[in-house]
């Protein structure tokens, strides 16, 4: 390792979690009715008002890990509650049971509800986090409650708010892979501030390692699947059973790393770092550099029609990933991959004049225009989650050699 080089490229990670912390405290936060705004523009100017639920959960959970991480201060424990508050106050469906709205109006008024329960999951994170710093109990109860949810509705409990599958299920159904490998991340949250509860965690975390490799890692085709059968067939005749997205397979590559690093469990581990290597090697643009979108196995044409995009949040987890697998490992290997995204990612996404970084890129690394910082799907989450475990990774790493 050149350590010189590492330190470097440290600082410069360091640099750019300070500006984009700061970026959503200026921009985002409603000091009106609370919770964040994430449809940002390039400037940070707000394009549109209604506020999402995910990102509600997602913004709280990140300014209290960032409290974590580095101790608490007031800004960022008083983001995270504003988020939280807002979430508790105006985005729970009580007439169907507890269930969370997918977005909503600024000041509150229900706009949309989904099937998936993802706001349940990422409601839960943040809640579960403050806890952790806090210590108010109230927190924990609530993320409790809406992660026992969350693990229901995806284990047969009937949706409260009567929403069928997407598909008619006497004629289709299937497995995703969203589900086991985002409650595997859920789980290892609650599993750290949540000790009484340890063997829930335990055995629910066995069961979404268990499913993905059952299931979805197909070492025969070289990739890992999003859709597939109930018992785990491939679906090659249809476009979603080809279906690859190569960011959400490496984000599920540091899942089971840290789920094996927890568990001390060198054969999960390796198996991880093989399903990383086949998502990179598939999703990785030869002509262009950065990370496709979406890849269909066979080499079809993908039926998404920014398949050939290059979005901030697969480089973010590729970022995470090598560098755990470098930390891990030793293997000069993955510190040289971690360096080839991280070139793309300062040269493409990160936005040096006005902070934090591009979300949408054409394939040939070119924002999409007029260029964004936030959208429904991307606020302070991947980037500042990315740049907190890769700094953290980094200084072990040093404190090492």
């Amino acid at each position: 390792m050149d350590q010189q080089k590492f330190l470097a490229e440290r600082e410069w990670i360091r640099s750019q979690l300070a500006t984009v912390a700061d970026f959503w405290l200026k921009n985002g936060m409603d000091s009106v009715h609370g919770g964040v705004y994430t449809c940002l523009d390039r400037n940070g100017n707000i394009y549109s008002t209604d506020k999402s639920v995910w990102m509600q959960g997602r913004c709280g959970w990140t300014y209290a890990y960032l409290c974590h991480v580095y101790g608490v201060r007031e800004e960022w424990l008083k983001a995270s509650k504003s988020c939280i508050d807002f979430l508790e106050n105006h985005c729970i469906n009580h007439d169907a049971g507890g269930r969370l709205y997918f977005t909503v109006t600024e000041d509150g008024q229900p706009l949309r509800q989904r099937r998936y329960c993802f706001s349940e999951a990422f409601y839960c994170i943040a809640n579960a986090e403050y806890y952790g710093i806090t210590g108010e109990k109230e927190y924990l109860d609530r993320a409790r409650r809406a992660y026992d949810m969350y693990w229901n509705l995806n284990h047969g409990m009937e949706d409260p708010t009567g929403m069928g599958p997407k598909t008619i299920p006497e004629t289709r159904t299937g497995r995703a892979l969203g589900i086991p490998m985002i409650i595997l991340n859920v789980t290892g949250v609650l599993e750290r501030v949540d000790p009484e509860r340890k063997e829930v965690y335990e055995a629910r975390a066995k069961e979404c390692v268990h499913d993905i490799f059952a299931y979805h890692v197909k070492k025969d085709l070289k990739c890992t699947l999003e859709n597939v059968s109930m018992d785990g067939t491939p679906r090659l005749n249809i476009t979603e059973g080809r279906m690859v997205n190569p960011g959400h397979d490496i984000e599920c590559s540091w899942f089971l790393m840290d789920r094996a690093n927890q568990t001390n469990d060198p054969d999960l581990h390796q198996k991880a770092i093989e399903v990383f290597d086949m998502a990179f090697n598939m999703g990785w643009d030869q002509e262009y550099s950065g990370i496709l979108y979406f890849m269909d196995c066979l080499g079809n044409p993908p039926e998404a029609y920014e398949h050939d995009m290059k979005l901030w949040w697969p480089h973010n987890e590729a970022l995470i990933a090598s560098m755990m697998i470098y930390r891990d490992t030793k293997d000069e290997k993955y510190l040289d991959i971690f360096y080839q995204i991280l070139d793309y990612c300062k040269k493409y996404f990160a936005d040096t004049p006005y902070g934090e970084w591009y979300g949408y890129l054409r394939r040939d690394g070119q924002p999409t225009q007029p260029a964004c910082k936030g959208s429904t799907f991307k606020g302070p989450f991947h980037v500042p989650r990315c740049l907190i475990m890769v700094d953290q990774m980094m200084g072990e790493i040093l404190q090492e050699s």
